[in-house]
């Protein structure tokens, strides 16, 4: 079967079209005839062709599978709900301050010709310290680092992430080449520029520049610490001299690499460490895990401690920390528009972490083991997801435009 099987396709964009917006309760029961009728449609006419779903062309064969995704047993009900009181963040004094203090040090030791381990180690101390009092007064109002505001926690979860030495001297080597590149293309394009400063942070963009008179800054985000020199310098040439659709293009493809996102899920890790969200917008980790458990553990996997991150990533999907025995998966996934089976893949893969833990092979340590990859591939929609992930990566934020996603 050469062709596309006709409403197949139309069918999927309704359905994902009511899943976004919520059933009302009085159309569940039509609904969930609607999609076992496409179903068995679809299966009818794939025995009279003698092919299976999985041989319909790409966009029938998405549709089929987005349609046969969809937990008819966990819909999305529209219903008025009753918020519950919030609890009122923890109140913090100058942690803008001390960020500032921290970004002004990371700047001096960037811009030294010379290295100063003394006050390397004298700023590791000052965000060891900075990181313990906030812990201090969280613990004072008998609450975890997860009760701060949202801006508050994202400066301790920065501080946190660079109280580790190694992330602090790959954060100060990244200021330090991204100001040596400002510094010369500056000096060649832009002479009436005194001094660009460079700040490497946790936040939500990619970077922000500000220029005052004859200073600027530049301010990027912490996922770009793993960047190379090629990047760095498309990043500060569309910052000082305009935007470029190819200097764009290498900065995006490199902020949708599995090394990005991972930054970023490291640091909503600290954000959330003690804020566990199982339950989604649309699918409930809780009830993916006990699933995934039965049918692929034998019920004999111990439940970790699961939650959804608080961003969008487009190419890592999942995160497993051992230490913490917690696996956080992108929030990017918790979306009607996606089948369940897709965030059931990223979140099995993340147990088959847990599960298999990590080898040492010729002295280098291994967690994606031949086992590990013998497991993977025991899933039932292995192929169908990873194309979903794949799909995801490529298309980025633009994934669901109507003429895209299938």
């Amino acid at each position: 079967m050469t062709s596309r099987i006709r409403g197949v396709v139309k069918a999927a964009q309704t359905a994902q079209n009511r899943l976004n917006s919520g059933i009302p309760p009085q159309e569940v029961a039509a609904f969930k005839a609607s999609i076992a009728n496409s179903l068995e449609a679809i299966e009818r006419i794939c025995a009279r062709g003698r092919v299976t779903p999985e041989q319909l062309p790409s966009k029938s064969r998405l549709a089929y599978f987005f349609l046969k995704g969809i937990d008819l047993d966990n819909l999305p009900i529209l219903e008025s709900r009753i918020a519950s009181p919030t609890k009122a963040p923890i109140p913090l004094k100058n942690i803008k301050g001390k960020q500032r203090s921290i970004l002004q040090q990371l700047s001096y030791l960037a811009a030294s010709p010379t290295p100063k381990p003394d006050l390397f180690q004298k700023l590791l101390d000052s965000l060891t310290q900075a990181v313990a009092e906030v812990e201090n007064i969280c613990c004072q109002h008998q609450a975890t680092p997860a009760d701060l505001s949202s801006s508050s926690g994202s400066i301790y979860a920065w501080m946190k992430f660079l109280s580790d030495e190694s992330y602090l001297q790959l954060h100060l080597q990244t200021t330090r080449s991204t100001w040596q590149i400002a510094q010369a293309v500056s000096k060649k394009h832009c002479q009436q520029l005194e001094n660009v400063a460079i700040e490497v942070t946790y936040q939500a963009g990619l970077y922000k520049y500000r220029r005052q008179g004859n200073a600027a800054t530049l301010t990027i985000s912490e996922g770009f610490i793993h960047a190379n020199s090629e990047v760095l310098t498309a990043l500060v040439t569309d910052a000082l001299l305009g935007k470029c659709q190819e200097r764009s293009r290498l900065i995006k493809n490199f902020a949708s690499s599995p090394e990005y996102s991972q930054v970023l899920l490291e640091l909503d890790s600290f954000a959330s460490a003690n804020r566990d969200k199982a339950q989604g917008k649309c699918y409930d980790l809780e009830e993916l895990f006990d699933r995934l458990n039965r049918e692929y553990f034998a019920s004999t996997l111990v439940k970790p401690r699961l939650s959804w991150s608080q961003l969008n990533t487009y190419r890592k999907f999942g995160y497993y920390h051992p230490a913490k025995d917690r696996v956080v998966i992108s929030s990017t996934l918790d979306d009607a528009r996606i089948p369940q089976f897709v965030a059931e893949f990223v979140l099995d893969r993340e147990l088959l972490h847990k599960y298999h833990g990590a080898k040492l092979v010729n002295g280098r340590r291994m967690v994606h083991t031949r086992e590990f990859r013998r497991d993977e591939q025991q899933f039932k929609f292995d192929r169908e997801a990873s194309r979903w992930l794949e799909k995801l990566a490529w298309n980025q934020a633009r994934i669901f435009d109507s003429e895209q996603w299938l």
